[in-house]
């Protein structure tokens, strides 16, 4: 069956246009049609037209401001590094709740790891404060095996002072120039899970090594994309549902017949990608909508 394209007859057009105008939309149609699009596996949905936002904020003073860097983690994962000024800002983010970590050598930062949440509009002001550290420091470290999940692993610390890093070729990992304290060491790869999950260290003025992670890969793991849609205000036979890896073209029709309900499962999604989804109503004419708008979906 063809998707309309053609308007010839003022008749046909009539028609068409009411089922456009009554169809209804994934991730929520500005007229009242609402839809939304999720993962059983912490799938982050984008808003209506992949609308984005950002959060900013500023370090001070700027003794350990500038060049602190700020790891992002939450609906999207970034890192940045403060200007001169202490001030950083994030782009391109879509809502969903976030974890905002500084780090500096030598600092500690007030607050350690807040938690931003992000719905319709920009967050600002997300500020910090650096304590340049006293006393004695010392260091944390460790190794990830084996290398196919330990290389490349990212390794995020919380406690007095907070920091993420990266392990290297090898699976080692260093923290260095900590003050005292209670720390948690907490690895993460995408596709691998770590034995122990996260391990407690305390620091005296020693330094701590062998803190040491075992990374197997997961198995078993599933993913899905629920999409759900409120009913069109005209008659309609059902609805087809499009997906692309592309934003706005290159779509392909997910359902072999037509959908008679208010939502559909994707089933057939892999690990790493972003899809693109739209929806089309159908009267009993066999006329096809325009595409709603378009929602989508990030598979981890």
């Amino acid at each position: 069956m063809q998707r309309a394209e053609n308007f010839g007859r003022l008749s046909r057009f009539l028609q068409r246009a009411a089922l456009w105008a009554t169809a209804c939309v994934l991730a929520g149609f500005t007229w009242g049609c609402a839809g939304t699009a999720h993962s059983t596996s912490n799938t982050v949905p984008q808003t209506p037209g992949a609308q984005t936002f950002g959060i900013s904020g500023t370090v001070s003073p700027t003794t350990g401001g500038s060049g602190a860097v700020i790891a992002l983690s939450g609906a999207a994962t970034a890192t940045t590094t403060a200007n001169t000024a202490g001030a950083y800002s994030f782009s391109g983010l879509p809502a969903g709740t976030y974890a905002l970590t500084p780090s500096n050598t030598g600092f500690t930062f007030s607050p350690t790891t807040p938690s931003p949440t992000i719905t319709t509009a920009n967050i600002t002001g997300m500020n910090f404060t650096a304590t340049a550290q006293t006393g004695p420091t010392s260091n944390i470290s460790g190794t990830i095996t084996p290398t196919t999940g330990g290389s490349g692993a990212t390794v995020m610390l919380t406690g007095p002072a907070a920091a993420t890093t990266t392990t290297n070729a090898s699976g080692n990992y260093t923290f260095t120039g900590l003050s005292n304290g209670a720390y948690t060491v907490t690895p993460s790869e995408t596709g691998f899970t770590f034995t122990p999950g996260s391990q407690s260290v305390t620091l005296s003025g020693v330094n701590q090594t062998g803190v040491n992670f075992t990374a197997a890969a997961s198995t078993g793991q599933t993913h899905s994309v629920a999409l759900t849609w409120t009913a069109s205000t005209s008659t309609v036979s059902g609805y087809n549902i499009y997906r692309s890896t592309v934003s706005g073209s290159g779509y392909t029709r997910l359902n072999s017949s037509l959908v008679a309900s208010l939502s559909y499962s994707d089933t057939t999604v892999q690990s790493g990608t972003t899809y693109f989804y739209v929806a089309t109503a159908l009267d009993s004419g066999g006329d096809e909508s325009p595409d709603s708008n378009q929602a989508s979906a990030v598979i981890p």
